[in-house]
């Protein structure tokens, strides 16, 4: 499973790292440290959180989006059918649902936790593992 740094996780919760950090010690986020003692959280904490922090709104209004419609977030949701998939991410405040087919998720490994990239032009989501 992948980890995520305080710095990593609140670039894809659209935060600075101070208010990571502050959610880490407030006990909102569980995290854990590695061999060179850096706080990580697992993507999985990480993806249940920011669905959570976007349910609730979170503490200030924040406009979160970048560069060519793209979306760096966490993958939150992953539907397998026999064919097709559908893939959630969250992206700050942004949720952003995509349709593919199942090779193409297998293909870049996306699961649950995962840092990925969903690109929006018209009604296309494209998606870029991380």
């Amino acid at each position: 499973m992948q980890s995520y740094t305080i710095g990593q996780a609140a670039r894809l919760l659209g935060v600075s790292p101070d208010t990571a950090r502050r959610w880490a010690d407030a006990g909102r986020v569980a995290t854990h440290r590695d061999e060179t003692g850096r706080r990580l959280i697992d993507g999985k904490d990480l993806a249940a959180f920011s669905v959570e922090l976007a349910k609730g709104g979170g503490d200030e209004e924040t406009s979160y989006t970048s560069v060519r419609n793209a979306f760096p977030g966490i993958v939150t949701a992953v539907k397998l059918g026999d064919v097709a998939a559908q893939v959630e991410i969250q992206a700050g405040p942004h949720r952003l649902v995509s349709l593919l087919t199942r090779e193409a998720v297998e293909e870049l490994g996306l699961e649950v936790g995962v840092e990925a990239t969903a690109r929006v032009k018209s009604t296309n989501v494209h998606i870029d593992r991380a």
